[in-house]
């Protein structure tokens, strides 16, 4: 696919060509989540509830799409330069790779990291009667296990989750706004994703009791294939503009307790041209004045 650059015709297309442009902060990543052409009513409602936990930040194919990102990924780059999406996900239904999910992120407009689970069971929200949290709450996302910090497919999962699901950045944090959790364990090669609602109880004192409520869904997975990006182009997707990194200040230390210390350069001070308060008695003589000049002696006053 080209595409080439067309000048905008109109204030609207100008706006939304500004939109997509290249910024310091970037916004929020969306996903877009498309249906394979043979996905079955499972893969379906995991489409469905996930979209459900990501909005407003999704986007949802509701159409089948007859591809498979594994060997060709000119449609995922189509759609996701479409609709503007840097996250996907990918439901799937076959004989050799039954309830399948592909999860990956894009990387100007090109597939980066890509990695395959197999759903071996799943709870929808539908399935649990319990209250559910308001849409876009953002989530509090805890991983457990010792694979996420071993074995590097399992790593780099852990990053495309929390890059999927982190939500908005925030400035600051209200208590009461931290009510949804993400729960993930990898243990015995399976990852174990289950979602909870934070609920706060009276505990007699300042800090409330902390009570966790399944939502759903959850969903038991296993890896199967992985498409990771090579080491120089995934440190590349991670480089930073230099206008976020913070300056580095000169003369500056600090020691073991934190203490900042700052180092002052001044130049030599003449304390002859020091200025001090005038006073009578501070004057200086003729005399004295000529001794500094080089020993002249003073004009003599004319004689009346």
């Amino acid at each position: 696919l080209i595409y080439c650059y067309r000048k905008p015709k109109t204030k609207r297309a100008k706006r939304f060509l500004e939109k997509r442009e290249p910024k310091l902060k970037e916004n929020t990543k969306n996903a877009m989540l498309i249906k394979g052409g043979n996905a079955n009513s499972t893969v379906t409602e995991v489409l469905k509830d996930i979209y459900a936990v990501k909005k407003p930040f999704a986007v949802l194919y509701k159409k089948k799409n007859i591809t498979r990102p594994f060997e060709d990924q000119t449609s995922l780059e189509f759609f996701s330069k479409k609709s503007d999406c840097s996250l996907f996900l990918f439901g799937s239904h076959n004989k050799k790779r039954p309830n399948n999910l592909i999860i990956g992120r894009m990387f100007d407009y090109h597939v980066l990291d890509m990695i395959e689970l197999g759903i071996e069971k799943f709870v929808s929200l539908k399935d649990v009667k319990n209250s559910k949290c308001p849409e876009g709450t953002k989530p509090m996302l805890i991983f457990a296990g010792d694979m996420f910090d071993v074995s590097e497919e399992y790593r780099r999962l852990k990053s495309l989750l929390i890059d999927f699901f982190r939500g908005p950045s925030v400035p600051s944090i209200r208590l009461a706004g931290l009510e949804y959790v993400l729960h993930f364990t990898a243990v015995d090669g399976k990852i174990y994703m289950r979602s909870y609602k934070v609920l706060l109880k009276k505990s007699g004192c300042k800090i409330p009791r902390i009570e966790l409520e399944e939502m759903g869904p959850s969903l038991d997975l296993v890896m199967r294939r992985t498409h990771l990006a090579s080491d120089d182009l995934y440190k590349l997707s991670l480089k930073q503009p230099k206008a976020l990194k913070p300056k580095k200040k000169k003369n500056i230390s600090h020691d073991v307790f934190g203490t900042t210390y700052g180092r002052i350069h001044m130049q030599k001070q003449d304390l002859g041209k020091l200025q001090t308060r005038k006073m009578k008695g501070l004057k200086k003589r003729p005399a004295e004045k000529s001794a500094e000049d080089g020993g002249a002696s003073p004009k003599k006053s004319k004689s009346a």
